[in-house]
């Protein structure tokens, strides 16, 4: 096994960052670095302004050589109010 970190660069990256797209037009969807920071700060660098570009470790069941993968789109924030009130009963509603 190898200490550096290979990613594969998915679709869902390559439709949302123009950069990505051409870095793998011109190098193939995979792209081994050092460590995973490095894959993020990559990442991080190819995100467009209004996109976010990341890394996903790969699941430990994934049958992949890689180590991760480079997804894209909109991450959704979590909700700002932790409390979702109270939940009634639809035998209430009739």
């Amino acid at each position: 096994m190898s200490d550096e970190y290979l990613v594969e660069i998915k679709r869902s990256a390559r439709k949302v960052s123009p950069d990505a797209g051409r870095w793998v037009r011109a190098h193939g969807a995979r792209r081994s670095f050092a460590t995973k920071a490095l894959a993020a700060q990559w990442a991080r660098i190819m995100s467009p302004p209004d996109r976010t570009v990341w890394v996903q470790d790969a699941a430990p069941w994934d049958a992949s050589d890689v180590d991760g993968y480079v997804v894209g789109g909109r991450r959704v924030s979590p909700r700002r109010d932790p409390d979702p009130g109270e939940q009634g009963s639809l035998a209430d509603l009739g």
